[in-house]
C-alpha cells in the first residue's frame, strides 16, 4: 500500500527519508508527526530511525542502502556514524565513503540485487558499493539524466524509471535489472522520482501532492496492491503495464464521471 505523507510543507519525502526492507531513515522534524507515519506503519517489522548526516536533515538524498548495508558521505560525523551503527540491526554494514559526488542518494538506485551509478562515479566507490550493499553495479544514466538516484526508484519487486525514458530503455534497463519497469510521475507530474517516493518490497510512502491514478501505477508496478502480489511473483511486464493501463482508465473514469 502506498500511503502519502509530507514534511513540513514540502511534498519531497524521498529527500528527507530513506527506506529499505532492514531499515528506515528520517530525518529530524519540529514535529514527529513525519516519523510518526513510518512509525505506524513499519515498526512492527523493521527499526526507524532518527538521523542525520553532517548535521543535515536530508538524510534520504546522502545516503544509500539495502538491507545488507548503508553507505554515508564524507561529511557524516563520527558521532553520527556511531547512532547509525549503534541504532541499525548488527547484519546492516555502515561504511563511510569517499566520493567526489557526495550526495550518494541522488547518484545511486539500488535494490537488494544491483545497482545503478552515475557515470562519472570513483571505481573506489563502485567497488564499495559492491562490497558493502553485495550488489552487481552498473554506471548507466536513465531517460537522459545521469543522476540515477533522483530519476529512478526499483525493489526487488519493480521499478519506476523518468517519463520520458524510450521504450527501448525501459527494455534494456528492465532486462537489467530483472524486475518489471514503468514510465511514471509523482507529485502530481514530478519526474523527480527519487524526491516524492520511498519504497521497500512490501510499504511505499508518496509526496501528499500524489494523485489517485500515479499511487493506482505506483503499487501495480511495485506489487504493493492484491493483483500484483497474488500471482505470486509469476506475472510478467506484459501483465503489469496491462493492470496498469487498466487501473489508470478506471481512475480516470471515476475522476471524470
Amino acid at each position: 500500500m502506498a500511503t502519502r505523507v509530507a514534511f513540513e510543507n514540502t511534498c519531497e519525502i524521498g529527500v528527507f527519508a530513506a527506506l529499505t526492507n532492514g531499515y528506515c531513515l528520517t530525518g529530524i522534524n519540529r514535529s514527529e508527526n513525519f516519523y510518526s507515519v513510518f512509525e505506524a506503519e513499519l515498526s512492527a517489522h523493521i527499526p526507524v530511525i532518527h538521523a542525520t548526516v553532517a548535521g543535515c536533515r536530508f538524510v534520504g538524498r546522502t545516503t544509500v542502502g539495502n538491507r545488507r548495508g548503508l553507505l554515508v558521505p564524507n561529511t557524516t560525523t563520527d558521532q553520527e556514524l556511531a547512532h547509525l551503527r549503534n541504532s541499525l540491526p548488527d547484519s546492516v554494514v555502515v561504511q563511510r565513503v569517499e566520493e567526489r559526488l557526495s550526495a550518494l542518494g541522488n547518484i545511486v538506485c539500488c535494490n537488494d540485487h544491483v545497482a545503478l551509478v552515475h557515470p562519472d562515479i570513483d571505481r573506489e566507490t563502485e567497488d564499495v558499493i559492491s562490497d558493502v550493499l553485495g550488489v552487481e553495479v552498473f554506471r548507466q544514466i536513465v531517460g537522459g539524466q545521469a543522476l540515477v538516484g533522483s530519476y529512478c526508484k526499483f525493489s526487488n519487486q519493480g521499478g519506476m524509471v523518468h517519463p520520458r525514458t524510450t521504450v527501448e530503455d525501459i527494455e534494456e534497463l528492465s532486462s537489467l535489472l530483472q524486475v518489471p519497469l514503468v514510465a511514471g510521475t509523482v507529485n502530481r507530474g514530478s519526474d523527480v522520482l527519487g524526491g516524492g517516493l520511498i519504497v521497500n518490497d512490501w510499504a511505499s510512502f508518496v509526496g501528499l501532492d500524489t494523485t489517485s491514478t500515479e499511487i493506482s501505477v505506483i503499487e501495480n508496478i511495485f506489487r504493493l496492491s492484491g493483483a500484483g502480489g497474488g500471482a505470486g511473483g509469476q506475472l510478467g511486464a506484459q501483465g503489469q503495464q496491462s493492470n496498469i493501463v487498466t487501473n489508470m482508465r478506471s481512475s480516470l473514469i471515476d475522476q471524470l464521471s
